[in-house]
């Protein structure tokens, strides 16, 4: 008796699975042999065009009907649904909370991943792209395409990018209803087994979809360049030389958490303490999309180090962020006869580990007044190196925002940050907290955020762009 009822539950179970597996084929590709006279490659369906008749039949669910061709299925595409009808639209929409990933259950795992979709597909423009891909879609299927080359390339080449990032989205949704319906399944089944493997499936899957989601919150022009990270003490003296000192320090720990190289580029010391002024080479993927959420005036309160009678003080710096784009990218043409070279010995505080010889070069482009300094390579021609390709840098984000009208805190960032436009407050007495004052994002241990943990304001303030820019929008 047992033996029968475990044969049946088999049965059930593999009768259940070979329907689904019958309706994920409807998304494979069909097979060289049974390609027929007609195939709608993004329809839902494998579709058969029989040349009798205007019916079709799909081999996957072995329905036959009549499919949308490849243009039109841009226009009638529903979104992906599990065997109850849930959607990941729907999973957002029941609010399922979403706890840590060591506490939470298979519809918190789902609901991470649901969220994940849905800021990936918002960053993408969603309905923009799939019309869009539907006019070059359009476009790609007529015969005359290639009558003009250079266009066809264009067409071409555009429509792979966005139906590649479609068919990725998709893919995730499928991935995601997938678990769910074998989570549901295992469940009813009873099956503690696959019930167990489905979830940790689900939980690597919320994992790989956090990972994307970050992709697509750095998918700016410039996003992938490695940077320069510069700080400025503000008013205050020695104060706030000490300040810009420590945040400098927090940006060299951030980046070597990440695994970027550092290197400092300038470096102007305090007359007691701290720094004027310093600049650092930040080199690494997508350093520079990650530090421009830093850009504006950080202020710290606390009891000052070099007050006697121990008073607070508040203290302040200014960072700016600018891309290294590369020779390839570079818009401003620097001419010899603009610039003002000079040389002079570099050393640290209090004149320690100077050099014997004019080895640092300061170099002035004339026009614009900007200038850039390198002092720590070890040669004279090594520093003008390093500085020329610093003053590139900043006189090609001047050009990209006049050409372009960039961000306004780019065009700050290279020219003048003022006071009033505070981003960050780092509070050490009379309580202890560091807040975003753009997201609103707060943690309560400063020391932590000064050692160089910052992922969680420079999250927060990424998502906060990309909702205001859908509202700008």
């Amino acid at each position: 008796m047992y033996s029968f009822l475990h044969k049946s539950s088999l049965r059930i179970r593999r009768s259940k699975i070979v329907t689904q597996i019958r309706q994920l084929s409807c998304f494979l590709p069909l097979s060289p042999q049974k390609q027929q006279t007609h195939y709608s490659e993004l329809s839902p369906h494998n579709v058969l065009v029989s040349p009798k008749s205007s019916g079709s039949h799909c081999y996957g669910c072995q329905r036959s009907g009549v499919f949308p061709t490849r243009a039109r299925f841009f226009a009638t595409e529903s979104s992906a649904a599990a065997s109850d009808g849930l959607t990941v639209e729907g999973i957002i929409s029941n609010n399922w909370n979403i706890l840590d990933e060591n506490d939470g259950d298979w519809k918190s795992h789902a609901a991470a991943v649901a969220q994940s979709i849905d800021l990936i597909k918002r960053r993408l423009q969603w309905k923009k792209l799939k019309v869009r891909l539907g006019m070059l879609s359009a476009q790609v299927n007529k015969p005359d395409l290639w009558d003009d080359p250079v266009h066809a390339g264009k067409i071409s080449r555009e429509h792979g990018s966005l139906l590649g990032k479609m068919k990725e989205v998709n893919a995730l949704e499928q991935e995601l209803l997938e678990h769910i319906d074998m989570i549901k399944l295992a469940r009813e089944e009873n099956d503690e087994e696959l019930e167990s493997e489905s979830l940790k499936a689900l939980l690597n899957m919320r994992r790989n979809a956090k990972e994307k989601e970050l992709e697509a919150l750095l998918s700016g022009e410039h996003d992938s360049c490695s940077c320069y990270i510069e700080v400025q003490a503000g008013a205050g003296g020695t104060e706030s030389m000490d300040w810009a000192a420590m945040v400098m320090q927090m940006y060299k720990s951030w980046a070597q958490r990440r695994g970027y190289k550092v290197i400092v580029m300038e470096e102007m010391p305090g007359e007691l303490a701290g720094i004027k002024r310093a600049t650092i080479k930040v080199d690494g993927e997508f350093a520079f999309g990650y530090a421009k959420a830093e850009i504006g005036v950080h202020r710290l309160v606390r009891i000052s180090p070099f007050d006697s009678n121990k008073r607070r003080h508040t203290s302040f710096a200014a960072v700016a962020v600018i891309p290294i784009l590369g020779d390839g990218s570079t818009h401003v043409q620097i001419n010899e006869s603009d610039l003002r070279i000079e040389r002079f010995r570099s050393g640290g505080p209090g004149g320690q580990h100077a050099n014997t010889t004019d080895s640092a070069v300061r170099i002035i482009h004339i026009p614009t007044g900007i200038t850039a300094t390198s002092q720590n390579e070890r040669s004279q021609h090594m520093n003008k190196a390093s500085a020329m390709a610093v003053l590139q840098s900043r006189l090609d984000q001047i050009e990209m925002a006049r050409q372009a009208q960039l961000n306004a805190q780019h065009t700050q960032s290279l020219t003048d940050i003022t006071w009033g436009s505070q981003i960050r407050s780092y509070v050490l007495h009379p309580y202890r907290m560091v807040k975003d004052l753009r997201t609103n994002y707060e943690v309560s241990d400063p020391d932590s955020v000064l050692e160089g943990d910052l992922d969680g304001f420079i999250l927060s303030y990424l998502s906060a762009s990309l909702d205001k820019d859908e509202n700008d929008g």
